[in-house]
């Protein structure tokens, strides 16, 4: 007998998870064929990305390649891009993967089909502009390594520029400051704020720029609601937002932005914020090809409308976690957050439900739980709240055990796909590395 196929679309936090779970619990053979998808050829988890941006995290320690993942722990990797579906033939279409210019030209890969049995389908979700003109030309998005790259080659430019004007003793005073924009107060974007502090003061540390860290170098965070961190609890807002006074962050909330120009952002009231490099934090939706799947239920953020069982409400054969699904959490009348530790949660879930399906029993129904949020503030402070039965309730949490807290979430992130030895090895390793190049990437 032919064995079952479970194909994974989606490398993200919980799309690896759940392929190397599956992998080892089923791969190799065993019971099923367990095939992970995805359009790039490493994983990097995303909640980093911010620390890509700020030059305080090199990608190329922390990117994992997709293959090597499937080699150890018994599943397939196949590369390429999700753009179509057949439901009757159950069969997906992805696209070509082009060549860069500097390997031929012309496709890697050709398009191709891919048959399953039962299809997860987790390929997260993008940056949502709302339509706001400009913003999408004049911003920089932190979707993928790439982007975030291009943001921290443009503040290194915009700092050379600052400290040529600077030398050049000009009599314009404000050429020789370096304005960054943040577009949306949420997690990514405080987070942001705060290592692009700490990156000022280190490339000043190096002889970068003569610049003043706190003077020169300006960041504003827009926010359209009354409050930064709007999805927390408003106690670790305001810690927050004193915490980002102390390091020179002006925080403009309650004034949308109406406008982003190529060096300037306007908002609702009327200011014009310069920017010499603006970021888009502001939201998030899924990718719009899942709207277009052979008539899979999406809502109007595209995210695909699941059952507690997380199915699609439209086919049975078709899974869907994380950003792009839209799970109602009934406890808060409401739905799922796009957290990682929601996906972590789910993946974990969906190994079960998968596990009952081949065996033709119920699926269980999936229960979300709120373990509280933590935002980091790098080598400054972190604050959040922690909830949870051994708690009682909600805790607020702030400085070193915050702190520690929020690097525990990474780690058990590697302990899911490595296991606890490699875990610490890896650990162990990052630890040394660190010990012997700059705090931050000086090029």
């Amino acid at each position: 007998m032919s064995l079952h196929r479970i194909v994974v679309v989606g490398g993200g936090a919980g799309g690896l998870e759940l392929a190397t779970k599956l992998g080892e619990k089923f791969g190799r053979g065993k019971t099923a064929r367990v095939t992970l998808v995805d359009r790039y050829p490493t994983h990097i988890w995303k909640p980093l990305l911010h620390e890509v941006a700020a030059g305080s995290m090199d990608p190329s320690t922390h990117q994992l390649e997709y293959a090597a993942q499937a080699h150890w722990h018994g599943f397939e990797f196949v590369q390429g891009e999700l753009i179509a579906l057949d439901r009757v033939t159950r069969t997906l279409t992805l696209a070509a993967v082009p060549a860069a210019p500097d390997e031929g030209g012309g496709d890697l890969l050709p398009q191709r089909s891919l048959p399953y049995d039962t299809l997860v389908l987790a390929i997260g979700s993008t940056t949502h502009f709302f339509g706001v003109p400009g913003a999408q030309e004049n911003t920089i998005a932190l979707d993928t390594v790439e982007q975030a790259e291009r943001f921290r080659r443009r503040l290194l430019a915009a700092c050379m520029r600052a400290e040529s004007a600077s030398a050049s003793g000009g009599p314009d005073s404000a050429k020789h400051q370096v304005h960054l924009a943040i577009v949306g107060a949420g997690a990514t974007g405080v987070e942001l704020s705060a290592e692009l502090r700490n990156t000022a003061q280190v490339l000043g540390a190096y002889g970068l720029h003569s610049l003043d860290p706190k003077k020169d170098i300006r960041i504003t965070i827009i926010e359209a609601g009354p409050r930064i961190l709007p999805a927390l609890p408003e106690r670790v807002s305001t810690a927050t937002s004193e915490l980002l006074a102390k390091l020179d962050v002006e925080i403009s909330a309650g004034d949308p932005v109406s406008e982003v120009r190529s060096n300037e952002v306007l908002t609702r009231s009327g200011r014009v914020i310069p920017a010499d490099v603006t970021v888009w934090a502001a939201g998030i939706k899924a990718p719009a090809v899942l709207g277009t799947l052979d008539g899979l239920a999406v809502n109007r953020l595209n995210q695909i409308q699941v059952g507690p069982t997380l199915q699609s409400e439209t086919d049975p054969n078709i899974f869907a976690f994380g950003d792009c699904a839209s799970c109602a959490w009934p406890e808060r009348k409401s739905f799922v957050p796009p957290r990682a530790q929601a996906a972590h949660q789910q993946a974990s879930f969906l190994v079960k439900a998968i596990a009952a399906r081949l065996k033709d029993q119920p699926l269980p129904v999936f229960a979300y739980r709120d373990f509280g949020s933590l935002v980091s503030l790098g080598v400054f402070s972190a604050v959040g709240n922690l909830m949870g039965g051994l708690i009682g309730g909600s805790m607020f949490i702030e400085g070193l055990f915050a702190r520690i807290m929020y690097t525990s979430l990474y780690r058990m992130h590697v302990t899911a796909l490595h296991g606890v030895w490699r875990m610490l090895l890896d650990t162990l390793a990052h630890r040394l590395r660190r010990s012997t190049v700059p705090r931050v990437k000086l090029h």
